[in-house]
């Protein structure tokens, strides 16, 4: 039950802490457990910075597409 759980936010989520982990050479799991814990603390505010995080990356990826569809043509 846990692992079907854990599996839909892996593939569902934005991918802001995988991001994270890659660029800054962090564990993913410890970034996911510091948005967790800090949303328990700081009342939701990191969960507005997550998904704007991951509007964020979401446009840029559409973009870097739009940009390789371009260059494929010419």
């Amino acid at each position: 039950m846990l692992q079907r759980v854990i599996t839909f936010f892996e593939r569902y989520s934005f991918g802001v802490c995988t991001y994270l982990g890659e660029r800054f050479h962090i564990s993913i799991s410890k970034i996911r457990l510091f948005f967790i814990y800090s949303s328990f603390l700081a009342v939701g505010f990191p969960l507005i910075v997550y998904l704007f995080a991951g509007i964020v990356l979401d446009i840029r990826n559409y973009i870097k597409r739009a940009r390789t569809r371009l260059t494929d043509i010419w």
